[in-house]
């Protein structure tokens, strides 16, 4: 059994945001059902790398998936719709502000067609002045405060490689959907969800709001800039928080070669003696964070000193041995070739009918008595027969809906 058996989820999601989010509840055990337009999902052939094939780009967001097609613009395609939202549970939607209520089916009428139903919805903005403004990734990165945060000081600001504002914001409606899921084991009832991309992003950058309004009572210590504005600055590779870190550069010198390092007090000492420089782990200009804070710059050079004379995989183990908090940056390259990141799950291999084996990533949620298997995601309306025959259609109900453009 998985957690989500038996709840039917209708999947009306396109790109990165909402397939994001409906994967992982196909993954917690969900039936998700993707209804596509005839012409399917726009990703199916962006950035593809073999012609003719699913991309990689909607392969490695939709597994776990079963696939229809329907045109809501048709008279006929919106009487089949509205039999598929009264036998779901969810109905999941990224679509432009006002799409789905264009296409005549407001929340309002959902609710009479289902009054069980958990309705989520994904937008870019608010309600507010925005909320008409169309929304990208790095969009949402730069209005949600991540861009301005992200970067160097003398720089310009830069996105982030992690897609916080598509993905982060499917995960944040996820947590919305199973919320009001469980609610409605209470009240018998379902309800609306609403989450925006900028946001999902303003969350997950409340630290930098955090020392935003810190900086009323002066510098930002933890920080190794000189000077400081009214503003939050970008301070490159510093962790900003409580433990100074940074990344150190390692030998050979390539793009990727350097390990990042968390200086937390108690690991001072041992470091001061693997770096080669024992004397100052009591020498009063450095044996304490308080006076280290200063010249948090020296300090990472004087660790740089030692560990650009090794690969970043013997300083993991050399400082791992004596307890300091540090991480390889690892290249996309290495993640693919990572065999511990395969046997935990978090990479997986998937059989595709068409383009044959692709790697892909595993579920992040495991939970003990709800495994996941990761699946092929579906071909274009791979299940018109098998969900619209549940719905009374035959076969030749199907070929008639065909010849007509409504599936």
């Amino acid at each position: 059994m998985k957690a989500l058996d038996g709840v039917r989820v209708l999947d009306m999601t396109h790109v990165q945001s909402g397939p994001s989010c409906t994967q992982l509840l196909a993954w917690l055990g969900a039936d998700v059902i993707k209804l596509e337009a005839p012409s399917g999902d726009i990703t199916r052939k962006q950035l593809r790398d073999v012609p003719g094939v699913d991309s990689l780009y909607f392969t490695m967001l939709n597994c776990n998936k079963r696939s229809i097609t329907l045109n809501m613009k048709s008279e006929r395609g919106k009487e089949i719709f509205t039999k598929l939202v009264a036998e779901s549970d969810i109905l999941v939607e990224n679509f432009g502000p006002g799409a789905v209520d264009r296409m005549g089916f407001p929340w309002e009428r959902l609710q009479e067609l289902n009054p069980r139903l958990v309705y989520a919805s994904i937008k870019g903005f608010g309600p507010g002045r925005y909320a008409d403004f169309k929304a990208y990734e790095v969009i949402a990165q730069a209005m949600g405060g991540s861009m301005t945060s992200t970067g160097f000081e003398d720089g310009p600001p830069l996105a982030t490689g992690a897609q916080i504002g598509d993905s982060g914001t499917g995960v944040h409606a996820l947590a919305g959907i199973l919320a009001a899921l469980y609610q409605r084991e209470q009240t018998g009832r379902g309800q609306r969800v609403q989450v925006a991309m900028q946001h999902a992003v303003l969350n997950l950058c409340r630290v930098k709001l955090r020392d935003q309004q810190r900086l009323t009572s002066g510098p930002l210590t933890e920080y190794p800039n000189k000077t400081f504005s009214d503003e939050v600055p970008r301070s490159g590779n510093a962790s900003g928080g409580g433990q100074p870190g940074w990344a150190v550069r390692c030998a050979p010198g390539g793009p990727n070669d350097y390990i990042y390092v968390i200086v937390q007090p108690v690991g001072w000492a041992p470091l001061a003696g693997i770096i080669g420089r024992p004397e100052l782990a009591d020498d009063p200009e450095w044996a304490t964070p308080e006076a280290r804070l200063p010249k948090l710059d020296k300090m990472f050079q004087l660790i740089e000193e030692w560990s650009i004379g090794q690969d970043k995989w013997t300083v993991l183990d050399r400082l791992n041995a004596v307890s300091i908090p540090c991480g390889p940056i690892l290249s996309t390259k290495e993640l693919l070739e990572d065999e511990s990141l395969r046997r935990e799950g978090a990479l997986v291999e998937v059989d595709h009918p068409e383009r044959g084996s692709f790697t892909t990533v595993g579920s992040p949620l495991h939970m003990s008595d709800s495994p996941v298997d990761i699946t092929s995601p579906p071909l274009l309306g791979e299940h018109n027969t098998e969900i619209y025959a549940g719905l009374g259609l035959t076969a030749e109900d199907l070929a008639d809906l065909k010849t007509n453009g409504v599936i």
